[in-house]
């Protein structure tokens, strides 16, 4: 699990991965904006996998939870930035993967695929149902690797979203 000591690099790999998807000027993320809004692990811990995280707990204003991975040296090398979702049907909890990225230098050593491992461990330790994420319909790449470690494509679900003035908009609407 990242530690608020993580939050410089875990920016960078967000500012990374939004630059991959042509999106960099679209992070509005900071490190305080991250701090306030993760859920970390104690600065001292020393464990990097579990099938329960030892985190300050999520709450509506820290939803989040993000595993990092290192390589040997010691660098960051790919996160998982995730919060909990709940299936209705089957009524129980499960792990919605807000974004995962390894950087381009370590792809190809296993990273994303430990990092969705440990992604899976936490769901059926929790007894939950599903692990779901989205991918960009273009990255082929990543959706040919979610697809040789079990991943289904859901074309049947079409991504919605209001956010910005849309939102405040929505907010609004029957006042």
């Amino acid at each position: 699990m990242a530690s608020s000591n993580n939050v410089p690099a875990i920016l960078e790999l967000i500012r990374e991965l939004a630059d991959y998807e042509h999106a960099l000027d679209s992070v509005e993320a900071t490190e305080a904006k991250l701090l306030e809004t993760i859920a970390f692990a104690p600065s001292d811990s020393t464990s990097t996998t579990s099938s329960t995280p030892q985190t300050e707990p999520t709450s509506p204003s820290k939803p989040a939870r993000c595993l990092i991975l290192t390589n040997p040296p010691g660098t960051v090398a790919g996160i998982a930035l995730y919060f909990y979702n709940y299936s209705t049907w089957r009524a129980k909890p499960g792990i919605y993967l807000e974004d995962l990225y390894v950087r381009q230098s370590e792809r190809k050593n296993g990273y994303g695929k430990r990092l969705l491992v440990e992604l899976a461990k936490e769901v059926v330790a929790m007894q939950g149902g599903r692990l779901d994420w989205v991918v960009l319909k273009w990255n082929e790449p990543s959706i040919k690797f979610y697809e040789s470690i079990g991943a289904k494509k859901m074309s049947e679900w079409v991504g919605m979203r209001v956010d910005g003035e849309g939102l405040t908009k929505l907010a609004t609407l029957l006042d």
